[in-house]
């Protein structure tokens, strides 16, 4: 891993030295920002356009202009459409922004939500509560707080059953995470043989992926979520650069590496938690977003992997919804999970091959 805080070099040139060099360092990527930011504006508005009734992008305006209560049939059309749009892009920048953290965490490219067990950890929470017939309990919020903590345990026993010697190897974090989802599973196939049918018949189109009961209210609570996680992960950004060095490095150079693990845990748990809960079981976002980040960035720097990170899963899985409920003609929709497993697979792929040529 690249030497991510560089010690500062001489200052031969003075301030204008100095600041020149922060300009060339931090020119391209608010740039590419910038772009992502109006790529995710214009992915939005088209997404809203696009389904049985096509809209143009000028009528989708129009329509979110007359608002939710408008006679207007195009109005009625976006605004029925919009609480899906909106929430595969928040679903998208949560499990981006959790990917960063699970990767910084285990110092690995290949941590994801998905593959290290944790979004099987919150499913097995969600589906259990959703049985119960206690999702209105704790004033909406009992989805996402049971997942949130199926996923932190299950994150902690991954993580702790994998670390060797002070070290997390890849092929440990793997397995481990290959058998604790199996385990988290079978768990979740039991509650389902014991569930009255209709409810096994949800839960098991849940477990794909499923963006289909989005509600506005549901983008609240993960928009809640995902704000709360992406403040604790800008505040500890320069403390995933320092941990990239190595624990030891990252301790010498005033870490807590305990307190800091910890608050990886429980953040990229909590981003799960609230896509899990809202929108079941979606996997490879995490993986393929942070990689396509610091691919465009230049730089394994967290400071600016995570917001653009962010964005690009945002993008991506707005773009992976729609083409889960448009690609079938005859008006069914694909769980959007085996869209993004389709593509993530592949990826996953290709960066544990690369990975196996590094020296």
């Amino acid at each position: 891993m690249k030497n991510l805080e560089a010690p500062p070099a001489p200052n031969n040139g003075g301030a204008r030295g100095e600041g020149t060099k922060k300009h060339r360092r931090f020119s391209g990527p608010p740039i590419i920002g910038g772009g992502g930011g109006l790529l995710l504006l214009a992915s939005l508005i088209l997404a809203v356009g696009i389904g049985q009734v096509h809209l143009s992008p000028g009528e989708v305006w129009t329509g979110l202009r007359h608002g939710p209560n408008s006679l207007d049939s195009n109005a009625e059309i976006v605004w029925s459409r919009l609480p899906r749009v909106c929430l595969a892009a928040l679903v998208g920048a949560s499990l981006a922004a959790a990917g960063v953290a699970f990767q910084a965490l285990l110092r690995n490219d290949l941590a994801d939500p998905y593959l290290v067990g944790v979004s099987a950890g919150a499913s097995v929470g969600s589906e259990a509560t959703i049985l119960a017939h206690q999702e209105a309990a704790l004033g909406g919020f009992a989805l996402p707080v049971a997942a949130f903590g199926a996923a932190s345990a299950a994150m902690t026993v991954v993580y702790t059953l994998a670390r060797r010697q002070g070290r997390v190897l890849v092929t440990s974090l793997l397995l481990v995470g290959v058998v604790v989802s199996a385990f988290l599973g079978g768990i979740s196939t039991l509650l389902m043989m014991f569930s009255r049918p209709n409810d096994a018949q949800y839960l098991q189109f849940r477990l794909n992926g499923s963006l289909q009961d989005a509600t506005l209210a549901q983008c609240g609570v993960t928009l809640g979520f995902l704000v709360a996680g992406l403040l604790i992960l800008s505040v500890e950004a320069r403390a995933m650069n320092l941990f990239a060095l190595g624990e030891e490095s990252a301790q010498q150079l005033g870490v807590e590496t305990e307190r800091f693990k910890t608050i990886l845990i429980i953040t990229g748990s909590l981003l799960t938690a609230a896509t899990v809960a809202f929108a079941g079981i979606i996997g490879f976002v995490g993986l393929m977003s942070p990689h396509i980040a610091r691919k465009l960035a230049r730089t394994p720097d967290h400071r600016i992997v995570l917001p653009l990170a962010t964005l690009g899963g945002s993008i991506l899985m707005v773009w992976a919804d729609t083409a889960a409920r448009s690609l079938l003609p005859d008006g069914r929709e694909l769980p959007v999970g085996i869209v993004t497993a389709f593509f993530g697979a592949i990826f996953f792929l290709y960066l544990l091959r690369r990975q196996g040529r590094t020296p």
